[in-house]
Protein backbone atom coordinates (compact mmCIF):
# COMPACT_ATOMS: atom_id res chain seq x y z
CA UNK A 1 0.00 0.00 0.00
CA UNK A 2 1.37 3.05 -0.72
CA UNK A 3 1.49 6.56 1.11
CA UNK A 4 0.55 9.19 -0.28
CA UNK A 5 2.39 12.21 1.47
CA UNK A 6 0.56 15.19 2.38
CA UNK A 7 2.47 18.74 2.07
CA UNK A 8 2.36 20.38 5.34
CA UNK A 9 0.54 23.63 4.23
CA UNK A 10 -2.58 21.30 3.40
CA UNK A 11 -2.15 19.80 6.87
CA UNK A 12 -2.15 23.22 8.64
CA UNK A 13 -5.54 24.20 6.38
CA UNK A 14 -7.31 20.97 7.90
CA UNK A 15 -6.24 21.15 11.28
CA UNK A 16 -7.86 25.16 11.15
CA UNK A 17 -11.17 23.58 9.88
CA UNK A 18 -11.49 20.80 11.99
CA UNK A 19 -10.88 23.66 15.46
CA UNK A 20 -13.25 25.86 13.87
CA UNK A 21 -16.06 23.83 13.51
CA UNK A 22 -15.73 22.29 16.51
CA UNK A 23 -16.40 25.57 17.97
CA UNK A 24 -19.39 25.82 15.84
CA UNK A 25 -22.84 26.38 17.90
CA UNK A 26 -26.84 27.19 17.56
CA UNK A 27 -27.76 30.85 17.82
CA UNK A 28 -29.18 31.31 21.78
CA UNK A 29 -33.06 31.40 21.91
CA UNK A 30 -35.00 34.76 21.24
CA UNK A 31 -35.45 36.38 24.57
CA UNK A 32 -39.24 36.94 25.13
CA UNK A 33 -40.44 40.50 23.98
CA UNK A 34 -37.59 40.35 21.25
CA UNK A 35 -37.76 39.43 17.75
CA UNK A 36 -35.47 38.96 15.14
CA UNK A 37 -35.97 41.87 12.07
CA UNK A 38 -33.30 40.21 9.77
CA UNK A 39 -29.68 40.23 8.84
CA UNK A 40 -26.72 42.01 7.53
CA UNK A 41 -23.29 41.76 6.58
CA UNK A 42 -22.99 43.38 10.41
CA UNK A 43 -24.61 40.28 11.83
CA UNK A 44 -28.01 39.63 13.46
CA UNK A 45 -30.33 42.30 15.41
CA UNK A 46 -32.95 42.24 17.18
CA UNK A 47 -35.74 44.48 18.68
CA UNK A 48 -37.40 44.35 21.91
CA UNK A 49 -41.00 44.71 21.68
CA UNK A 50 -42.50 47.03 24.14
CA UNK A 51 -45.90 47.16 25.86
CA UNK A 52 -48.50 50.15 24.63
CA UNK A 53 -49.61 52.93 27.02
CA UNK A 54 -49.90 52.31 30.16
CA UNK A 55 -50.78 54.06 33.57
CA UNK A 56 -47.61 53.32 35.91
CA UNK A 57 -49.06 52.02 39.71
CA UNK A 58 -47.54 54.50 41.52
CA UNK A 59 -50.01 57.23 40.34
CA UNK A 60 -52.35 58.56 43.10
CA UNK A 61 -55.54 58.48 43.07
CA UNK A 62 -56.60 60.37 45.94
CA UNK A 63 -55.72 64.11 46.32
CA UNK A 64 -56.62 66.50 49.24
CA UNK A 65 -56.01 70.49 49.22
CA UNK A 66 -57.49 73.35 51.89
CA UNK A 67 -59.77 75.93 49.96
CA UNK A 68 -57.82 78.84 48.04
CA UNK A 69 -54.49 76.98 48.10
CA UNK A 70 -53.10 75.48 45.03
CA UNK A 71 -53.87 71.32 44.02
CA UNK A 72 -51.99 69.16 41.22
CA UNK A 73 -53.48 65.81 40.24
CA UNK A 74 -50.63 63.90 38.93
CA UNK A 75 -50.83 61.13 35.89
CA UNK A 76 -48.22 59.16 35.27
CA UNK A 77 -48.16 57.54 31.73
CA UNK A 78 -45.92 54.78 30.66
CA UNK A 79 -44.70 54.65 26.81
CA UNK A 80 -47.30 57.07 25.74
CA UNK A 81 -46.16 57.22 22.14
CA UNK A 82 -47.79 59.25 19.57
CA UNK A 83 -50.95 59.24 22.10
CA UNK A 84 -52.95 62.59 23.43
CA UNK A 85 -53.23 63.20 27.34
CA UNK A 86 -57.06 64.60 28.44
CA UNK A 87 -58.34 66.13 31.49
CA UNK A 88 -61.60 65.86 32.46
CA UNK A 89 -63.88 67.00 35.01
CA UNK A 90 -66.41 64.37 35.65
CA UNK A 91 -69.49 66.53 37.44
CA UNK A 92 -70.52 67.83 34.15
CA UNK A 93 -68.25 66.24 31.40
CA UNK A 94 -66.19 69.07 31.10
CA UNK A 95 -62.62 68.73 29.22
CA UNK A 96 -60.23 70.84 30.73
CA UNK A 97 -57.09 70.51 28.66
CA UNK A 98 -55.75 68.11 26.03
CA UNK A 99 -52.04 67.92 25.99
CA UNK A 100 -50.70 71.22 26.87
CA UNK A 101 -53.78 73.27 25.52
CA UNK A 102 -56.72 74.32 27.75
CA UNK A 103 -60.51 73.96 26.70
CA UNK A 104 -61.89 75.76 29.41
CA UNK A 105 -62.52 79.47 30.09
CA UNK A 106 -61.39 78.94 33.78
CA UNK A 107 -57.82 79.99 33.74
CA UNK A 108 -57.12 78.33 37.36
CA UNK A 109 -57.17 74.78 35.19
CA UNK A 110 -53.56 74.12 33.32
CA UNK A 111 -51.56 70.85 32.51
CA UNK A 112 -48.17 70.49 31.56
CA UNK A 113 -45.75 67.63 30.92
CA UNK A 114 -43.04 66.62 32.62
CA UNK A 115 -40.98 64.26 30.68
CA UNK A 116 -37.93 62.91 32.95
CA UNK A 117 -40.93 60.98 35.24
CA UNK A 118 -43.43 61.06 32.03
CA UNK A 119 -46.18 62.59 34.03
CA UNK A 120 -48.85 64.83 33.14
CA UNK A 121 -50.42 67.15 35.73
CA UNK A 122 -53.15 69.00 36.24
CA UNK A 123 -52.79 71.96 38.05
CA UNK A 124 -55.99 73.79 40.03
CA UNK A 125 -55.18 77.17 41.40
CA UNK A 126 -56.94 78.82 44.69
CA UNK A 127 -59.36 76.08 44.90
CA UNK A 128 -62.59 76.60 45.41
CA UNK A 129 -65.25 73.83 47.38
CA UNK A 130 -66.81 73.60 44.41
CA UNK A 131 -63.84 71.99 42.70
CA UNK A 132 -63.77 68.63 44.96
CA UNK A 133 -64.64 65.95 43.12
CA UNK A 134 -63.60 63.11 40.57
CA UNK A 135 -61.07 64.06 37.34
CA UNK A 136 -60.46 61.65 34.76
CA UNK A 137 -57.13 61.60 32.79
CA UNK A 138 -57.99 60.05 29.50
CA UNK A 139 -55.23 58.25 27.01
CA UNK A 140 -56.31 58.58 23.38
CA UNK A 141 -56.30 54.80 22.54
CA UNK A 142 -59.16 52.65 21.09
CA UNK A 143 -60.71 51.77 23.49
CA UNK A 144 -59.43 55.04 25.84
CA UNK A 145 -57.75 54.24 28.71
CA UNK A 146 -58.51 55.88 32.03
CA UNK A 147 -57.83 56.96 35.33
CA UNK A 148 -59.22 58.45 37.76
CA UNK A 149 -58.14 61.06 40.71
CA UNK A 150 -60.43 61.96 43.66
CA UNK A 151 -59.72 65.56 44.50
CA UNK A 152 -61.33 65.99 48.16
CA UNK A 153 -60.97 70.26 49.17
CA UNK A 154 -60.77 71.44 53.27
CA UNK A 155 -62.09 74.16 54.69
CA UNK A 156 -60.47 76.19 57.69
CA UNK A 157 -62.19 77.63 60.38
CA UNK A 158 -61.29 80.89 61.46
CA UNK A 159 -62.01 82.62 64.43
CA UNK A 160 -61.29 85.65 66.73
CA UNK A 161 -60.47 83.97 70.33
CA UNK A 162 -62.31 85.41 73.15
CA UNK A 163 -65.64 87.31 72.92
CA UNK A 164 -66.99 89.15 70.29
CA UNK A 165 -66.24 92.59 71.86
CA UNK A 166 -63.59 93.44 73.83
CA UNK A 167 -63.09 96.23 76.26
CA UNK A 168 -59.88 97.23 77.37
CA UNK A 169 -58.18 100.49 79.56
CA UNK A 170 -57.13 102.77 77.94
CA UNK A 171 -52.63 102.69 78.42
CA UNK A 172 -53.15 98.99 78.44
CA UNK A 173 -51.24 96.21 75.90
CA UNK A 174 -54.29 94.23 73.92
CA UNK A 175 -53.50 91.35 71.87
CA UNK A 176 -56.15 89.92 69.61
CA UNK A 177 -55.44 86.50 68.24
CA UNK A 178 -56.70 85.03 64.97
CA UNK A 179 -56.99 81.71 65.09
CA UNK A 180 -57.06 79.77 61.72
CA UNK A 181 -58.02 75.88 62.54
CA UNK A 182 -58.13 72.58 60.74
CA UNK A 183 -55.67 74.08 57.54
CA UNK A 184 -53.53 72.03 55.74
CA UNK A 185 -50.98 74.69 55.59
CA UNK A 186 -50.30 78.06 56.70
CA UNK A 187 -51.92 81.11 54.82
CA UNK A 188 -49.35 83.36 52.57
CA UNK A 189 -50.56 86.44 54.27
CA UNK A 190 -52.80 87.26 57.03
CA UNK A 191 -54.03 90.90 56.64
CA UNK A 192 -55.63 93.26 59.72
CA UNK A 193 -58.08 95.82 59.31
CA UNK A 194 -59.15 98.42 61.57
CA UNK A 195 -62.44 100.00 60.40
CA UNK A 196 -61.60 99.78 56.62
CA UNK A 197 -58.15 100.63 56.68
CA UNK A 198 -54.99 98.16 56.36
CA UNK A 199 -53.08 97.99 59.66
CA UNK A 200 -49.54 97.80 59.32
CA UNK A 201 -46.94 97.26 61.71
CA UNK A 202 -44.31 99.26 59.60
CA UNK A 203 -43.76 103.37 61.12
CA UNK A 204 -46.60 102.58 63.74
CA UNK A 205 -46.19 100.86 67.03
CA UNK A 206 -48.99 97.66 66.15
CA UNK A 207 -47.28 94.19 66.22
CA UNK A 208 -48.02 91.43 63.60
CA UNK A 209 -46.89 88.16 63.87
CA UNK A 210 -48.32 84.67 62.43
CA UNK A 211 -46.87 81.66 64.22
CA UNK A 212 -47.24 77.84 63.15
CA UNK A 213 -49.19 75.05 65.88
CA UNK A 214 -48.75 71.51 64.44
CA UNK A 215 -50.51 69.95 63.06
CA UNK A 216 -52.96 72.38 61.58
CA UNK A 217 -53.44 75.71 63.58
CA UNK A 218 -52.05 78.69 62.67
CA UNK A 219 -52.32 81.99 64.92
CA UNK A 220 -52.09 85.57 63.90
CA UNK A 221 -51.29 88.11 66.58
CA UNK A 222 -52.23 91.94 66.46
CA UNK A 223 -50.47 93.70 69.64
CA UNK A 224 -51.29 97.28 70.15
CA UNK A 225 -49.49 98.81 73.27
CA UNK A 226 -50.59 101.37 75.40
CA UNK A 227 -53.87 101.68 73.48
CA UNK A 228 -55.92 105.33 73.26
CA UNK A 229 -59.25 105.98 72.38
CA UNK A 230 -58.38 106.67 69.35
CA UNK A 231 -57.82 102.49 68.56
CA UNK A 232 -61.72 101.74 69.47
CA UNK A 233 -63.40 100.15 66.45
CA UNK A 234 -63.61 96.93 64.70
CA UNK A 235 -60.55 94.66 63.66
CA UNK A 236 -61.02 92.18 60.84
CA UNK A 237 -58.64 89.47 60.75
CA UNK A 238 -58.65 88.19 56.68
CA UNK A 239 -56.38 85.50 55.67
CA UNK A 240 -55.35 84.48 52.05
CA UNK A 241 -58.38 83.20 50.27
CA UNK A 242 -60.43 82.16 53.54
CA UNK A 243 -63.30 83.80 55.46
CA UNK A 244 -62.95 86.61 57.75
CA UNK A 245 -63.32 87.18 61.23
CA UNK A 246 -64.48 90.29 63.29
CA UNK A 247 -64.23 91.65 67.05
CA UNK A 248 -64.95 94.69 68.62
CA UNK A 249 -62.59 96.81 70.73
CA UNK A 250 -64.34 99.07 73.05
CA UNK A 251 -60.98 101.21 74.64
CA UNK A 252 -62.64 102.75 78.23
CA UNK A 253 -60.92 105.71 80.34
CA UNK A 254 -60.76 106.24 84.19
CA UNK A 255 -60.88 104.03 86.87
CA UNK A 256 -65.46 103.75 86.30
CA UNK A 257 -65.54 104.37 82.61
CA UNK A 258 -68.10 107.01 80.91
CA UNK A 259 -69.08 104.15 78.51
CA UNK A 260 -69.77 102.00 81.33
CA UNK A 261 -71.93 104.18 83.89
CA UNK A 262 -73.86 105.15 80.57
CA UNK A 263 -74.54 101.15 80.08
CA UNK A 264 -74.98 100.94 83.51
CA UNK A 265 -77.63 104.01 83.64
CA UNK A 266 -79.17 102.66 80.24
CA UNK A 267 -79.66 99.60 81.90
CA UNK A 268 -81.12 100.99 84.61
CA UNK A 269 -83.55 103.03 82.63
CA UNK A 270 -84.51 100.01 80.71
CA UNK A 271 -85.74 98.30 83.94
CA UNK A 272 -87.67 100.68 85.32
CA UNK A 273 -89.37 101.43 81.94
CA UNK A 274 -90.36 98.41 81.59
CA UNK A 275 -92.52 97.96 85.26
CA UNK A 276 -96.14 97.98 84.78
CA UNK A 277 -97.60 100.95 84.13
CA UNK A 278 -100.34 102.19 86.50
CA UNK A 279 -98.94 100.12 89.79
CA UNK A 280 -97.76 103.05 91.68
CA UNK A 281 -101.79 104.55 91.14
CA UNK A 282 -103.54 101.85 92.08
CA UNK A 283 -101.06 101.22 95.64
CA UNK A 284 -102.28 104.89 96.15
CA UNK A 285 -106.09 103.61 95.64
CA UNK A 286 -105.61 101.11 98.32
CA UNK A 287 -104.23 103.24 101.05
CA UNK A 288 -106.98 105.54 100.55
CA UNK A 289 -109.54 102.87 100.92
CA UNK A 290 -108.05 101.20 104.12
CA UNK A 291 -108.28 105.12 105.60
CA UNK A 292 -111.50 105.76 104.73
CA UNK A 293 -113.06 102.38 106.21
CA UNK A 294 -110.78 103.48 109.78
CA UNK A 295 -112.94 106.45 109.28
CA UNK A 296 -115.62 105.08 109.32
Amino acid sequence: MRVWAVPRTLRVALLLLLLTSSNVRAPPPTEAGEEDVGSSGRGRHRRRAFPGPHFHPTSPTNITTQLGAHAYLPCRIKNLGNKSVSWIRNRDSHILTVDRYTFIADERFTAWHEAPTQTWTLQVRYVQERDAGSYECQVSTEPKMSHFVQLSVITPSVTIAGESDLYVKSGSTVNIKCVISNALEEPTYIFWYHGDRRVVSANSDRILSVNRIPPDTSIGKLTIPSVSLADSGNYTCAPASLEMASVMLHVLSGEHPAAMQRGTTSTATTTASSAPRGFADDTTVAALMTFLLWLA
